[in-house]
This record gives C-alpha cells, structure tokens and sequence, in this order.
C-alpha cells in the first residue's frame, strides 16, 4: 500500500546520467590540480581541495539521496584542453574545477547556475598613484600571455583612446616579479590571480575597483541531460538561499587557505551578490 503521504510527493525524473550513477554506484567528478582557490591538490594530501569543491560536495550528497547513500565518489584529475571532451564522453559526470560560462562552452555542454562571477582587474604598486586604467596611458601593462586579459585591455584601451606597451608574461609569478621589480607599473588577470600573488604582500599592492570584463563560473555537466541540471540548479539555490554559500565563499577568499597560509581578501564582488539574489545559467560571449 502506497501511503497518502508518498502519493502525493513529486517525482523527480530520472536522466540518463543520474541512471548511469546508480547502476554503478560511483559518480566520477572533474577537478583541476592547480586552479587555487577552487579546485587544487596541497601537497601531501590525495583529495581535492576549493571552492567550487565545497560547492559540489553538497551536489554529491543531493545525487546520493537519487542514487543511493552508497554511491562512491571518484575524482578525476583533468586538463583545461581535456575537460570538455571527458564530460562529453562519459569518463566524467560533473565538472567541479571552475569552468567558465561561455556562449561557446554552452554548445559543447550544459552548465549549472553560475556560482562565481570573475573579473578582470588591475594591480598596481600602492606607491604608483595609479588610480584607474585611464592612468596607465604611455606606461608599462603585464598580461598573461593567450589569457582572456591580453583581449579585454586592448579592448579596453580602444574605448578609452590611450596607448600603452603591452608586456606578456608566461606565468602568473613571472608577471608579478616584473610588477614588483618596477619592470612593469601594472598588471592585468583575473580578480583570483591577482589576490593570489598580492597575498604574500598585501601592503604593498592595491587592485583596482574598475572591472574591466566579466565571466561567470559554474559546473559543468553533460549536454541535454535536464534531468540532472535540475538536480544540480536546484541544490545550488539551496545553497544560495539559506546563506552557506556565502559561507564557504568567505572560508575560501577571506580566511587563510592552504597551503598559503594567509587569506586572498577578495571579498564578494557585487556581481557575485547579484547572481546569487537572481540565480541563472546566463554566460558571457
């Protein structure tokens, strides 16, 4: 006998990944080694670490009461290059490595509700009186090379009609040591990279207000699966809504975070604020 009580709970559909988890009892998940502060590995240690990580593990405990309390999670170490086609391919399930939400991306794969939003930013010596990106007319601007900054400070420059020597750099180490040896006046990446190189010196360097371009970030999942983004989007909400979201993001961007020690002190953008008071899947071009 079916109770009063069980008749009248809503059924939640059953995709063709959240059969695949159940059959087998394993969900695998995509993280990245080295993308601090939202998937990495500290060394010593074999699981995965972040905010995009803290994020997923409520999903994995939303896919266990579908799929069984005993599904096993299996992370998967994956490249930048490789994640998509992991996903498209089935060696992966989700995507916790912090992907971003991208017009093209979105032909490839579905993605979540967007649970970060970043922004390209400036740094610049706190002695420099750099104030804004206007400022920076006729001096020296580091970028990483191939990244989406070299793109947006070009752009940037075109709209507000000044000149600069463009300086490329291949890590972002490499692209701080030219700041701080005045070889560069400032630096361009997104708003996570600069806090985390500027943490080993908070004093010493400021970032910018202005926000030059914007990117949101969210899970990535496998292509016209409804069913599970559902799942996905709809823990993602409960997250947001009963405030822990806002909490994991402050144990990852304003509390010290191995294996740095120290804090990144980035606090939540208001893009974030928004994205997260009016949840959404919308990407950026």
């Amino acid at each position: 006998m079916v109770s009063a009580v069980a008749a009248d709970e809503p059924v939640r559909p059953v995709g063709p990944t959240q059969a695949k988890v159940a059959a087998r009892q394993v969900l695998y998940v995509g993280y990245r080694e080295e993308a601090l502060p939202f998937s990495y590995l500290v060394p010593g240690h074999a699981e995965p670490v972040g905010y995009m990580w803290d994020v997923c593990t409520s999903v994995f405990a939303a896919v266990r009461a579908v799929a069984g309390n005993a599904v096993r999670v299996v992370p998967i170490s994956v490249t930048e290059n490789a994640r998509t086609m992991m996903l498209k391919t089935g060696i992966t399930d989700l995507d916790c490595g912090g992907a971003g939400n991208t017009v093209a991306r979105q032909k490839q794969v579905d993605l979540s509700y967007n649970v970060y939003v970043s922004e390209i930013k400036i740094m610049v010596r706190k002695e420099s009186g750099i104030g804004s990106f206007e400022q920076l007319a006729g001096r020296k601007l580091v970028t990483l090379a191939g990244g989406s900054a070299e793109r947006h400070v070009k752009h940037a420059a075109l709209g507000s009609n000044i000149t600069f020597v463009h300086l490329l750099a291949g890590t972002p180490q490499e692209a701080m040591t030219q700041l701080a040896q005045g070889e560069a006046d400032a630096f361009a990446a997104d708003d996570v990279v600069l806090a985390a190189q500027r943490a080993a010196s908070p004093g010493n360097f400021v970032i910018l207000e202005t926000a030059l371009a914007r990117e949101p970030y969210a899970i990535m999942l496998p292509k016209d699966d409804a069913a599970w983004k559902k799942l996905v989007d709809d823990t993602l909400v409960g997250l947001m809504q009963s405030g822990e979201l806002e909490r994991i993001y402050e144990k990852w961007f304003l509390n010290p975070i191995p294996p740095l020690g120290h804090s990144l002190a980035l606090p939540m953008s208001p893009s974030l604020k928004a994205a997260i008071q009016a949840p959404g899947d919308v990407p950026v071009n």
